[in-house]
């Protein structure tokens, strides 16, 4: 196949695809509610669908009540049942692929089910629609006359009694169409490799001389391979490298404390960068417009969406509203059921709705990633905006960090202990830890009056790290690469206590 012509088509393709975005757009509703009912009727005879009824639910109401929201732990022992072989648990169709997720440090790893539905009609189909979106609002791009470089995660797929199982992006890779090839690098093979800095390498050695268009991965990851790849090649920004790069997709974290690296990395005026929003249990969302902040949440991937008020969440013992009754700029825990049989599935993120026309999402945490031991109600969302705003005061820019409270004690007035390696320290750091408190009182009414005269909370206490303490930590979990993350917030001091006393025994 010739590849101007393949390009070609390709990029005729993805723009047809806009009509039926379109379509969602202007009926969100019914798109939704089709999708519940689409689920029901295809699994009304699975172990579940019998269990809970499916045949006779008619709405969404008697849905939610018929049907528990549940956590991992609560379907575990199913999963186990369809690891071991048994089908029609949650899916009619055969399920052998399952997504490794362990968060980024508990011992004891998850195991999502994604049914061929699932990667077909949900993944892929975001894959299509991100490219979809960007080509539609870049009409002159000339994306698809080079390769994307794709950045997966860092296992390979591992058989199991006949099923398989690996990071979500080690799947997606291996159920990739053949031409896939064509238009992304490093090859499959590379793309697989288990072992991460190896695989740094060889992507390295793939791609250098590859005329590269689009980025797509983890900033974080991304970050340390470009960062390699002006190592080993001399120069001194990436457009020296890759002089017709447009695009960076990135997802998996927040790109707040990374976009001035990038900017610094890449100096192209108009160089874009596209947020996504997918996990080992579906994609959910996408930047749907140049120089956003806003995700469009996405309404017909077989994934039938709740939300759960986070002033009243309470597990799996809380009552979630559907996307009709939500509002702006409130905090919801997110509730899927999926094609790939997730039922009312809680999967841990926050987020909130910018727009309800359509229905745009900021993504602001994760329902067990916050810091509440006060009363202070911390999310992530703030400790990152925060953040931002003490490193344009200070001119600093930070590489990773994570937070846990101070308890209080005889000793110790009660606050919050962070641990922030830098890639351009503040030169004062205690201006900049002043800096950190006033955006953390501004951001959160909460925290404000906690601090009052440090009658409950005293100032951040704050730990410059060594250069490289985090992904030193990573690697000894043998947690490097793909959608493994350090905890930004946490109610507890286990992450916190691991670092520092890494801290304490790395030289230097």
């Amino acid at each position: 196949m010739q590849i101007p012509l393949f390009n070609t088509v390709l990029s005729w393709i993805l723009k047809k695809r806009k009509y039926q975005v379109d379509m969602f757009l202007k009926h969100p509703i019914e798109v939704q509610n089709e999708v519940l009912y689409e689920l029901l009727s295809e699994a009304k005879s699975t172990y579940l669908g019998k269990k809970y009824d499916f045949k006779n639910i008619r709405s969404y109401d008697s849905f939610a009540s018929r049907v528990p929201i549940q956590q991992y732990e609560s379907i575990e022992p199913l999963i186990e049942r369809n690891r071991r072989g048994e089908q029609n648990v949650f899916w009619p169709s055969k399920i052998q692929w399952f997504a490794k997720s362990s968060g980024t440090t508990n011992a004891k790893s998850k195991f999502i089910p994604v049914s061929d539905e699932a990667i077909d009609n949900c993944h892929m189909k975001a894959g299509k629609d991100m490219l979809c979106l960007f080509i539609n609002n870049n009409e002159d791009t000339e994306i698809f006359k080079g390769k994307g470089l794709r950045l997966g995660g860092s296992s390979a797929v591992y058989e199991d009694n006949d099923t398989y199982f690996g990071d979500l992006s080690a799947i997606i890779i291996e159920n990739m169409p053949f031409w896939a090839d064509f238009s992304s690098a490093p090859s499959q093979k590379t793309a697989l490799m288990s072992e991460w800095e190896s695989k740094m390498d060889a992507i390295i050695s793939e791609t250098i001389q590859e005329d590269i268009t689009s980025l797509v991965g983890v900033p974080s990851w991304m970050l340390v391979l470009l960062n390699r790849v002006l190592e080993v090649s001399g120069k001194r920004n990436i457009l020296e490298v890759w002089p017709n790069l447009e695009v960076y997709f990135h997802g998996g974290v927040n790109f707040k404390p990374y976009r001035e690296q990038y900017e610094k990395l890449i100096p192209k005026r108009n160089f874009r960068y596209y947020e996504t929003y997918n996990a080992s249990e579906g994609f959910f969302a996408i930047q749907d417009q140049n120089n956003s902040d806003e995700l469009l949440l996405m309404l017909d991937y077989g994934i039938f969406y709740e939300f759960i008020p986070m002033e009243s969440f309470n597990g799996e013992h809380s009552k979630a509203i559907s996307l009709e009754e939500v509002t702006l700029g409130k905090n919801y825990a997110l509730v899927i059921s999926t094609n790939s049989g997730l039922w009312r599935y809680l999967i841990g993120d926050t987020i909130k709705f910018t727009n309800l026309d359509p229905y745009r999402i900021k993504i602001t945490g994760r329902t067990k990633h916050f810091i509440n031991v006060f009363g202070e109600e911390l999310v992530i969302e703030n400790a990152e905006d925060a953040l931002e705003i003490a490193c344009n005061k200070a001119n600093a820019l930070v590489v990773d960090y994570t937070v846990a409270p101070i308890f209080m004690s005889d000793e110790n007035h009660g606050g919050h202990e962070w641990l922030i390696e830098f890639k351009k320290e503040p030169e004062h750091l205690e201006e900049f830890t002043l800096h950190l408190d006033e955006a953390l009182k501004e951001l959160n009414s909460d925290y404000e009056a906690k601090r009052y005269l440090d009658m409950t909370i005293g100032m951040p206490k704050i730990h410059k790290a060594k250069k490289g303490l985090f992904y030193q930590w990573l690697k000894q979990k043998n947690k490097l690469g793909g959608q493994h993350k350090v905890p930004r917030l946490s109610n507890q001091r286990d992450y916190l206590e691991e670092l520092l006393e890494l801290y304490q025994s790395e030289p230097g």
